[in-house]
Protein backbone atom coordinates (compact mmCIF):
# COMPACT_ATOMS: atom_id res chain seq x y z
CA UNK A 1 0.00 0.00 0.00
CA UNK A 2 1.13 3.44 -1.03
CA UNK A 3 2.69 5.29 1.95
CA UNK A 4 1.30 9.11 2.32
CA UNK A 5 3.76 10.25 4.31
CA UNK A 6 6.17 9.32 1.37
CA UNK A 7 4.32 12.29 -0.09
CA UNK A 8 4.04 14.87 2.03
CA UNK A 9 0.41 13.69 2.74
CA UNK A 10 -0.65 13.61 6.64
CA UNK A 11 -3.89 11.77 6.60
CA UNK A 12 -6.89 12.90 9.26
CA UNK A 13 -7.72 11.37 12.24
CA UNK A 14 -10.60 8.58 12.56
CA UNK A 15 -12.82 11.21 13.90
CA UNK A 16 -12.11 13.65 10.85
CA UNK A 17 -12.76 10.76 8.66
CA UNK A 18 -15.94 10.15 9.86
CA UNK A 19 -17.20 13.90 10.15
CA UNK A 20 -15.82 14.17 6.68
CA UNK A 21 -18.26 11.34 5.25
CA UNK A 22 -21.19 12.44 7.26
CA UNK A 23 -20.74 15.68 5.76
CA UNK A 24 -20.07 14.90 2.23
CA UNK A 25 -22.68 12.44 2.08
CA UNK A 26 -25.23 14.81 3.71
CA UNK A 27 -24.75 16.86 0.95
CA UNK A 28 -25.24 14.51 -1.34
CA UNK A 29 -28.56 13.35 -0.37
CA UNK A 30 -29.88 16.41 -0.67
CA UNK A 31 -28.37 17.92 -4.01
CA UNK A 32 -27.44 14.57 -6.08
CA UNK A 33 -28.84 14.98 -9.79
CA UNK A 34 -31.66 12.70 -10.50
CA UNK A 35 -30.55 10.29 -13.46
CA UNK A 36 -31.38 7.27 -15.17
CA UNK A 37 -28.30 5.31 -14.00
CA UNK A 38 -28.63 6.37 -10.44
CA UNK A 39 -32.16 4.27 -10.54
CA UNK A 40 -30.72 1.26 -10.53
CA UNK A 41 -28.29 -1.29 -9.48
CA UNK A 42 -27.51 -3.30 -12.45
CA UNK A 43 -23.63 -3.31 -13.65
CA UNK A 44 -24.80 -3.55 -17.07
CA UNK A 45 -26.59 -0.34 -17.14
CA UNK A 46 -24.18 1.37 -15.41
CA UNK A 47 -20.94 0.18 -17.11
CA UNK A 48 -22.80 1.30 -20.09
CA UNK A 49 -23.03 5.01 -17.85
CA UNK A 50 -19.61 5.58 -17.08
CA UNK A 51 -18.24 4.51 -20.16
CA UNK A 52 -20.35 6.92 -21.96
CA UNK A 53 -19.52 9.97 -19.39
CA UNK A 54 -16.10 9.50 -19.81
CA UNK A 55 -15.33 13.03 -22.10
CA UNK A 56 -18.64 13.48 -22.38
CA UNK A 57 -21.27 15.93 -20.22
CA UNK A 58 -24.04 13.93 -18.54
CA UNK A 59 -26.91 16.22 -20.35
CA UNK A 60 -25.85 15.04 -23.61
CA UNK A 61 -25.31 11.23 -22.69
CA UNK A 62 -29.10 10.95 -21.58
CA UNK A 63 -30.42 10.16 -24.88
CA UNK A 64 -27.62 8.11 -25.66
CA UNK A 65 -27.77 5.90 -22.77
CA UNK A 66 -31.36 5.25 -23.57
CA UNK A 67 -31.20 4.66 -26.52
CA UNK A 68 -28.46 2.28 -26.53
CA UNK A 69 -30.32 0.43 -23.87
CA UNK A 70 -33.11 0.02 -26.23
CA UNK A 71 -31.00 -1.54 -28.72
CA UNK A 72 -29.08 -3.48 -26.33
CA UNK A 73 -30.68 -4.05 -23.63
CA UNK A 74 -28.33 -7.08 -21.88
CA UNK A 75 -24.92 -7.82 -22.20
CA UNK A 76 -25.93 -10.80 -24.11
CA UNK A 77 -27.51 -7.77 -27.07
CA UNK A 78 -24.39 -6.49 -26.60
CA UNK A 79 -22.38 -9.03 -27.28
CA UNK A 80 -24.03 -10.08 -30.54
CA UNK A 81 -24.67 -6.82 -32.03
CA UNK A 82 -24.13 -6.25 -35.49
CA UNK A 83 -21.08 -3.25 -36.15
CA UNK A 84 -22.74 -1.26 -37.96
CA UNK A 85 -25.57 -0.72 -35.46
CA UNK A 86 -23.35 -0.89 -32.58
CA UNK A 87 -21.36 2.14 -34.36
CA UNK A 88 -25.01 3.87 -35.16
CA UNK A 89 -26.51 3.34 -31.66
CA UNK A 90 -22.91 5.50 -30.53
CA UNK A 91 -23.23 7.55 -33.62
CA UNK A 92 -21.46 11.25 -32.42
CA UNK A 93 -20.37 10.02 -28.89
CA UNK A 94 -16.77 9.73 -30.17
CA UNK A 95 -13.88 7.76 -29.00
CA UNK A 96 -15.29 4.51 -30.80
CA UNK A 97 -12.07 2.41 -29.70
CA UNK A 98 -14.97 2.41 -26.50
CA UNK A 99 -18.07 0.85 -27.64
CA UNK A 100 -15.84 -1.41 -29.50
CA UNK A 101 -13.90 -2.60 -26.00
CA UNK A 102 -17.57 -2.76 -24.27
CA UNK A 103 -18.46 -5.67 -27.06
CA UNK A 104 -15.41 -7.36 -26.30
CA UNK A 105 -16.09 -7.16 -22.67
CA UNK A 106 -19.58 -7.98 -23.26
CA UNK A 107 -18.17 -11.64 -25.29
CA UNK A 108 -15.74 -11.97 -22.20
CA UNK A 109 -19.07 -11.79 -20.14
CA UNK A 110 -21.09 -14.63 -22.15
CA UNK A 111 -17.95 -17.00 -22.54
CA UNK A 112 -16.41 -16.38 -18.89
CA UNK A 113 -19.04 -16.14 -16.83
CA UNK A 114 -22.27 -17.54 -18.61
CA UNK A 115 -23.53 -13.88 -19.32
CA UNK A 116 -23.67 -12.97 -15.50
CA UNK A 117 -21.84 -9.51 -14.89
CA UNK A 118 -18.91 -10.34 -12.56
CA UNK A 119 -19.57 -9.59 -8.61
CA UNK A 120 -15.82 -9.01 -7.72
CA UNK A 121 -13.61 -5.39 -8.58
CA UNK A 122 -10.52 -8.45 -9.43
CA UNK A 123 -13.17 -9.67 -12.00
CA UNK A 124 -14.69 -6.67 -13.42
CA UNK A 125 -11.41 -4.83 -13.91
CA UNK A 126 -9.95 -7.88 -16.04
CA UNK A 127 -13.21 -7.04 -18.68
CA UNK A 128 -11.39 -5.15 -21.79
CA UNK A 129 -11.52 -1.26 -21.84
CA UNK A 130 -12.20 -1.34 -17.96
CA UNK A 131 -9.82 0.34 -16.18
CA UNK A 132 -9.50 1.26 -12.45
CA UNK A 133 -11.81 3.95 -12.20
CA UNK A 134 -14.40 2.21 -13.93
CA UNK A 135 -14.10 -1.07 -12.25
CA UNK A 136 -14.20 0.69 -8.67
CA UNK A 137 -17.58 2.52 -9.85
CA UNK A 138 -19.26 -0.29 -10.82
CA UNK A 139 -17.94 -2.68 -8.05
CA UNK A 140 -18.96 0.86 -5.22
CA UNK A 141 -22.65 1.34 -7.11
CA UNK A 142 -23.69 -1.96 -8.26
CA UNK A 143 -22.59 -4.34 -5.66
CA UNK A 144 -21.90 -2.01 -2.93
CA UNK A 145 -17.66 -2.89 -2.26
CA UNK A 146 -15.67 -0.51 -0.67
CA UNK A 147 -13.79 0.22 -3.88
CA UNK A 148 -12.49 3.70 -4.78
CA UNK A 149 -13.42 5.58 -8.22
CA UNK A 150 -10.38 7.47 -8.83
CA UNK A 151 -11.33 10.21 -11.92
CA UNK A 152 -10.21 13.34 -12.71
CA UNK A 153 -12.95 15.24 -10.72
CA UNK A 154 -11.96 12.98 -7.66
CA UNK A 155 -8.22 13.81 -8.40
CA UNK A 156 -9.21 17.54 -8.26
CA UNK A 157 -11.19 17.34 -5.28
CA UNK A 158 -8.49 15.33 -3.89
CA UNK A 159 -5.71 17.40 -4.18
CA UNK A 160 -7.31 20.64 -3.26
CA UNK A 161 -8.63 18.58 0.34
CA UNK A 162 -4.79 17.63 0.70
CA UNK A 163 -2.67 19.89 -1.17
CA UNK A 164 -1.21 17.23 -3.16
CA UNK A 165 1.79 18.45 -4.75
CA UNK A 166 2.01 15.47 -7.55
CA UNK A 167 0.55 16.14 -11.04
CA UNK A 168 -2.84 15.38 -11.49
CA UNK A 169 -2.12 14.51 -14.98
CA UNK A 170 1.03 11.68 -14.69
CA UNK A 171 -0.44 8.33 -14.63
CA UNK A 172 2.74 7.18 -11.72
CA UNK A 173 0.60 9.72 -9.42
CA UNK A 174 -2.80 7.73 -9.26
CA UNK A 175 -1.89 5.84 -6.92
CA UNK A 176 -1.32 8.37 -4.40
CA UNK A 177 -5.06 9.39 -5.05
CA UNK A 178 -5.69 5.57 -4.82
CA UNK A 179 -3.90 5.35 -1.48
CA UNK A 180 -6.07 8.60 0.19
CA UNK A 181 -9.57 7.37 -0.96
CA UNK A 182 -8.84 3.74 -0.20
CA UNK A 183 -8.67 5.11 3.97
CA UNK A 184 -11.68 7.77 2.97
CA UNK A 185 -14.14 6.18 1.38
CA UNK A 186 -17.26 5.16 3.13
CA UNK A 187 -17.33 1.32 3.68
CA UNK A 188 -21.36 1.35 4.28
CA UNK A 189 -22.27 3.72 1.13
CA UNK A 190 -19.14 3.12 -1.13
CA UNK A 191 -21.03 3.91 -4.12
CA UNK A 192 -22.68 7.09 -3.06
CA UNK A 193 -19.25 8.08 -1.56
CA UNK A 194 -17.82 8.16 -4.84
CA UNK A 195 -20.91 9.52 -6.68
CA UNK A 196 -20.67 12.63 -4.28
CA UNK A 197 -16.80 13.56 -4.72
CA UNK A 198 -17.56 12.89 -8.77
CA UNK A 199 -20.73 15.59 -8.69
CA UNK A 200 -18.43 17.82 -6.68
CA UNK A 201 -15.56 17.58 -8.82
CA UNK A 202 -17.74 18.05 -12.01
CA UNK A 203 -19.76 21.34 -10.48
CA UNK A 204 -18.68 23.61 -7.55
CA UNK A 205 -15.17 22.61 -7.59
CA UNK A 206 -15.00 22.53 -11.39
CA UNK A 207 -11.54 22.80 -13.40
CA UNK A 208 -12.90 26.27 -14.57
CA UNK A 209 -14.90 28.48 -12.64
CA UNK A 210 -15.11 26.05 -9.63
CA UNK A 211 -17.06 28.10 -6.58
CA UNK A 212 -15.06 27.01 -3.42
CA UNK A 213 -17.32 29.08 -1.24
CA UNK A 214 -20.08 26.82 -2.03
CA UNK A 215 -18.26 23.33 -1.09
CA UNK A 216 -19.73 21.24 1.73
CA UNK A 217 -16.43 19.90 2.89
CA UNK A 218 -14.37 23.76 2.41
CA UNK A 219 -13.28 23.69 5.89
CA UNK A 220 -12.01 20.45 5.72
CA UNK A 221 -10.08 21.55 2.14
CA UNK A 222 -6.69 22.49 3.69
CA UNK A 223 -6.13 25.14 0.18
CA UNK A 224 -9.37 26.35 1.14
CA UNK A 225 -8.53 27.65 4.94
CA UNK A 226 -4.36 28.14 3.24
CA UNK A 227 -6.32 30.24 0.51
CA UNK A 228 -4.19 28.26 -2.19
CA UNK A 229 -7.28 27.08 -4.49
CA UNK A 230 -5.53 28.48 -7.26
CA UNK A 231 -2.61 26.59 -7.10
CA UNK A 232 -4.38 23.04 -6.99
CA UNK A 233 -4.66 20.55 -8.31
CA UNK A 234 -1.17 20.67 -10.03
CA UNK A 235 -1.68 19.57 -14.22
CA UNK A 236 1.00 20.11 -16.82
CA UNK A 237 -1.33 21.19 -19.75
CA UNK A 238 -1.93 18.92 -22.71
CA UNK A 239 -0.17 18.86 -26.11
CA UNK A 240 -2.09 20.81 -28.94
CA UNK A 241 -3.23 18.83 -31.20
CA UNK A 242 -1.49 18.02 -34.65
CA UNK A 243 -3.25 20.42 -37.54
CA UNK A 244 -4.24 18.08 -40.39
CA UNK A 245 -6.12 19.45 -43.84
CA UNK A 246 -8.20 17.01 -45.71
CA UNK A 247 -10.24 16.73 -49.04
CA UNK A 248 -13.33 15.35 -48.32
CA UNK A 249 -15.49 14.46 -52.29
CA UNK A 250 -18.49 14.70 -52.25
CA UNK A 251 -19.41 12.85 -55.27
CA UNK A 252 -22.65 12.44 -57.05
CA UNK A 253 -24.06 9.68 -60.01
CA UNK A 254 -26.91 10.37 -62.58
CA UNK A 255 -29.12 8.89 -60.57
CA UNK A 256 -28.62 11.41 -57.37
CA UNK A 257 -26.78 9.23 -55.26
CA UNK A 258 -23.33 10.04 -53.15
CA UNK A 259 -20.36 8.15 -53.19
CA UNK A 260 -19.93 6.56 -49.41
CA UNK A 261 -16.21 4.44 -48.15
CA UNK A 262 -16.01 2.64 -45.10
CA UNK A 263 -13.28 3.32 -43.26
CA UNK A 264 -10.78 0.57 -42.85
CA UNK A 265 -8.46 2.84 -40.62
CA UNK A 266 -7.96 1.28 -37.48
CA UNK A 267 -6.53 4.13 -35.57
CA UNK A 268 -9.60 6.19 -36.57
CA UNK A 269 -13.05 5.94 -37.11
CA UNK A 270 -12.91 2.55 -38.33
CA UNK A 271 -16.22 0.95 -39.22
CA UNK A 272 -17.72 4.09 -40.06
CA UNK A 273 -18.84 5.55 -43.84
CA UNK A 274 -18.24 9.21 -45.13
CA UNK A 275 -17.60 10.61 -47.81
CA UNK A 276 -14.02 9.77 -49.41
CA UNK A 277 -10.91 11.49 -48.11
CA UNK A 278 -7.36 12.32 -48.75
CA UNK A 279 -5.43 13.73 -46.27
CA UNK A 280 -3.03 16.76 -47.71
CA UNK A 281 -0.13 18.76 -46.69
CA UNK A 282 -0.83 21.02 -43.59
CA UNK A 283 2.91 22.17 -43.14
CA UNK A 284 3.39 24.67 -45.79
CA UNK A 285 0.08 25.99 -45.09
CA UNK A 286 0.99 26.32 -41.54
CA UNK A 287 4.34 28.03 -42.55
CA UNK A 288 2.35 30.52 -44.45
CA UNK A 289 4.29 29.33 -48.16
CA UNK A 290 1.59 28.77 -50.01
CA UNK A 291 1.19 32.32 -50.15
CA UNK A 292 -0.03 32.22 -53.46
CA UNK A 293 -3.51 31.41 -54.49
CA UNK A 294 -2.28 29.66 -57.77
CA UNK A 295 -0.29 27.46 -55.04
CA UNK A 296 -3.58 26.31 -53.39
CA UNK A 297 -5.71 25.84 -56.56
CA UNK A 298 -2.28 23.45 -58.35
CA UNK A 299 -2.81 21.49 -54.29
CA UNK A 300 -6.06 21.34 -55.46
CA UNK A 301 -5.97 20.09 -58.79
CA UNK A 302 -2.97 17.32 -57.75
CA UNK A 303 -5.74 16.10 -54.52
CA UNK A 304 -8.32 15.49 -57.62
CA UNK A 305 -5.99 13.35 -59.40
CA UNK A 306 -5.11 12.06 -56.83
CA UNK A 307 -8.58 10.65 -56.19
CA UNK A 308 -8.99 9.78 -59.75
CA UNK A 309 -5.63 7.39 -59.38
CA UNK A 310 -6.80 6.00 -55.91
CA UNK A 311 -10.17 5.29 -56.81
CA UNK A 312 -10.03 4.65 -60.76
CA UNK A 313 -13.20 7.35 -61.08
CA UNK A 314 -12.74 9.98 -63.44
CA UNK A 315 -15.72 12.86 -62.08
CA UNK A 316 -16.86 15.84 -63.77
CA UNK A 317 -15.37 18.48 -61.31
CA UNK A 318 -17.62 21.26 -60.16
CA UNK A 319 -16.07 24.98 -59.39
CA UNK A 320 -18.62 25.24 -56.41
CA UNK A 321 -16.65 26.44 -53.39
CA UNK A 322 -17.81 25.78 -49.42
CA UNK A 323 -16.94 27.07 -46.18
CA UNK A 324 -14.10 25.28 -44.55
CA UNK A 325 -14.73 21.97 -41.87
CA UNK A 326 -13.04 22.23 -38.94
CA UNK A 327 -13.44 19.56 -36.29
CA UNK A 328 -11.32 18.15 -33.11
CA UNK A 329 -9.82 15.22 -31.81
CA UNK A 330 -8.19 14.35 -29.25
CA UNK A 331 -4.65 14.38 -31.02
CA UNK A 332 -5.41 15.76 -34.46
CA UNK A 333 -7.49 18.93 -35.82
CA UNK A 334 -8.65 18.58 -38.97
CA UNK A 335 -9.75 21.28 -41.39
CA UNK A 336 -11.70 19.48 -43.92
CA UNK A 337 -11.73 20.87 -47.85
CA UNK A 338 -14.93 19.75 -49.78
CA UNK A 339 -14.87 19.22 -53.46
CA UNK A 340 -17.94 18.34 -55.48
CA UNK A 341 -17.73 16.07 -58.34
CA UNK A 342 -20.26 14.57 -61.09
CA UNK A 343 -20.03 10.63 -62.42
CA UNK A 344 -22.12 7.88 -64.59
CA UNK A 345 -23.30 5.13 -61.94
CA UNK A 346 -20.12 3.53 -61.97
CA UNK A 347 -20.56 -0.41 -60.89
CA UNK A 348 -19.37 -0.75 -57.30
CA UNK A 349 -20.85 -4.41 -56.63
CA UNK A 350 -17.48 -5.78 -56.41
CA UNK A 351 -16.12 -3.38 -54.03
CA UNK A 352 -16.85 -3.90 -49.93
CA UNK A 353 -15.62 -0.53 -48.97
CA UNK A 354 -17.35 2.09 -51.55
CA UNK A 355 -21.11 2.51 -52.02
CA UNK A 356 -23.67 4.91 -53.96
CA UNK A 357 -25.51 5.74 -51.29
CA UNK A 358 -28.99 7.77 -51.68
CA UNK A 359 -29.55 10.96 -49.25
CA UNK A 360 -32.63 9.29 -48.33
CA UNK A 361 -30.93 6.39 -46.53
CA UNK A 362 -28.02 7.91 -45.12
CA UNK A 363 -29.74 7.95 -41.62
CA UNK A 364 -29.12 3.81 -41.88
CA UNK A 365 -25.10 4.23 -42.12
CA UNK A 366 -23.04 5.17 -39.17
CA UNK A 367 -21.88 8.82 -39.89
CA UNK A 368 -19.14 10.19 -37.19
CA UNK A 369 -18.99 13.64 -36.44
CA UNK A 370 -16.90 15.00 -39.30
CA UNK A 371 -19.29 13.81 -41.93
CA UNK A 372 -22.52 15.02 -39.99
CA UNK A 373 -20.63 18.20 -40.27
CA UNK A 374 -19.76 17.93 -43.88
CA UNK A 375 -23.39 17.02 -44.75
CA UNK A 376 -24.77 19.73 -42.84
CA UNK A 377 -22.49 22.00 -44.62
CA UNK A 378 -23.18 20.61 -48.45
CA UNK A 379 -27.12 20.36 -47.74
CA UNK A 380 -27.05 24.23 -46.80
CA UNK A 381 -28.33 25.00 -50.21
Amino acid sequence: MTNLKEYGIVMWDEEKIASFRRTLLSWYDQEKRDLPWRRTKNPYKIWISEIMLQQTQVQTVIPYYEKFLDCFPTVADLAAADEEKLLKAWEGLGYYSRVRNMQKAAQQIVSDFQGEFPASYEKIVGLKGIGPYTAGAIASIAFDLPEPAVDGNVMRVLARLFEVDYDIGEAKNRKIFQALMEVLIDPNRPGDFNQALMDLGSDIESAKNPRPEESPVRFFSAAYLHGTMAKYPIKRPKKKPRPVQVQAFIIRNENGDYLLEKNKDSRLLEGFWSFPLIETSFIAQQLNLLEDPADNLLETLSQKSAFEENYQLKPLWSDKTFALIKHTFSHQKWQIELVEGLLPAADLSENETLRWVSAAHFASYPFAAPQQKMLAEYMKD
